[in-house]
């Protein structure tokens, strides 16, 4: 019997922020300047860290660093100073020892703005790739229903 895609498909993880633009964040003109959405995912990945028990905290407490090595960032519509817009942030569980994150930013009349991802590696403290889940973020991915 073939099983049902939505039965197979893995507990997903998410969290979602209401951001306000910011004055520095804009040009001349009032719309957010490109490179402010990578910093709109970091809002969403510390979101989620709060919300899901994973902060960089709790992984520089384990010994751990996670530089990002990947990010992708698609502009639909522009965001302008003063207004109000969700970061939808979805954990992408891996098998792998990364962090893949989406992000999804939607204005206030639930239009989508923006669409990224970012992938993080983890270092031990001598900056060693690891090849393999930590045993503190294999214990949290247990504990969250994501083995």
């Amino acid at each position: 019997m073939k099983e049902n895609k939505m039965q197979s498909e893995e507990k997903k993880l998410s969290c979602t922020e209401e951001v306000r633009v910011r004055f520095n964040e804009t040009d001349p003109l009032g719309i957010v300047w490109h490179g402010h959405y990578i910093v709109y995912f970091e809002d969403g990945r510390e979101a989620f860290g709060r919300q899901h028990g994973l902060t960089y905290l709790d992984i520089q407490k384990a010994g751990y660093v996670t530089p990002i090595v990947k990010s992708t960032c698609e502009h639909f519509l522009p965001l302008k100073y003063g207004e109000t817009f969700r970061v939808v942030t979805t954990f992408i569980n891996l098998p792998s020892a990364k962090l893949m994150y989406k992000y999804e930013l939607f204005n206030k009349d639930n239009t989508l703005v923006c669409r990224g991802e970012t992938v993080q590696v983890f270092l031990d403290a001598d900056n060693n790739l690891c090849l393999y889940n930590p045993g503190f973020f294999q214990a949290w991915k247990d504990k969250m229903g994501l083995s």
